[in-house]
């Protein structure tokens, strides 16, 4: 009996003070309830049955509101509900923002003999975004990667990522992003298009962005963070090289995806720290 949720960012992220407030039909609370330190929401209140509305609020998100029924057993599984920060439904304020390595990652996922994954990251990059003043579908964003930064926790796979088979990093030793535009997607997202230079094959690739705010750091700056994804092809790259095991399985699948956790520091530079 009772109401479960669970309370996440966008980025996935537990948002531990959230607070959970149900009315009924008539706007009369019902039920209040704080999350864990995992963003989980139990409680054991019995409620009636029929519809309510389920209001989440926590600091520095915006509140969200959705409806839940309560079954004949009493119980109400709300699921998961995603909290946009406040500020995101627009983008930073204009001008120049430096990507800060030691703040973000680049990620990738392979699949792996049809059952599993392979994760990796790139440990050597570097950004700069532009957040136009005027509009903003011509702000930009710049980046380059080390492709021998390959780092998948094996070092007999990373260096053949790094051989002629793939990335060829002798050969192509950076690997480079440059934005062509950007398009709104929801009330915190955007798309941005671009180019992607990889493996010396240049490529139109649009990125699945959240923007997740703006804040201080202790530094005496300003950061904001963002999260995008994007599924690439090999072939698309000329990255053909495979392997097939039993029952035509392929030990290594030909879509990668990619997911890249953002922090950038407003200015032109890093702070010194």
């Amino acid at each position: 009996m009772g109401l479960t949720a669970k309370i996440r960012t966008r980025d996935g992220w537990a948002v531990s003070h959230a607070v959970v407030t149900v009315t009924d039909m008539t706007g009369t609370q019902v039920l209040r309830a704080e999350a864990d330190t995992d963003g989980a929401v139990h409680d054991t209140t019995t409620l009636t049955p029929g519809a309510y509305t389920v209001i989440v609020t926590a600091v520095g998100y915006a509140p969200t509101a959705s409806s839940a029924i309560v079954t004949a057993a009493g119980r109400a599984e709300v699921g998961q509900v995603t909290l946009a920060r406040q500020g995101g439904t627009e983008l930073p304020p204009p001008g120049p923002w430096t990507i800060d390595p030691a703040h973000s990652s680049i990620g990738a996922v392979a699949q792996h003999l049809g059952i599993s994954s392979v994760h990796g990251r790139f440990t050597d990059f570097a950004g700069r975004i532009e957040i136009a003043s005027d509009d903003v579908a011509t702000s930009r964003v710049e980046a380059t990667i080390s492709a021998a930064s390959i780092d998948t926790g094996n070092g007999l796979r990373d260096g053949h990522l790094k051989s002629p088979d793939f990335l060829d990093v002798e050969k192509y030793p950076h690997i480079t992003y440059r934005s062509t535009g950007v398009t709104p997607a929801g009330s915190d997202r955007w798309t941005v298009h671009g180019e992607l230079t990889m493996h010396g094959v240049v490529r139109p690739v649009d990125l699945a962005l959240a923007y997740l705010g703006t804040g201080a750091d202790p530094w005496g700056g300003t950061r904001a963070a963002f999260r995008a994804t994007v599924e690439l092809r090999r072939e698309d790259f000329a990255m053909n090289y495979n392997q097939v095991v039993q029952a035509g399985i392929s030990a290594i699948g030909t879509t990668l995806k990619v997911e890249l956790d953002i922090q950038a520091v407003q200015g032109e530079s890093l702070p010194a720290v």
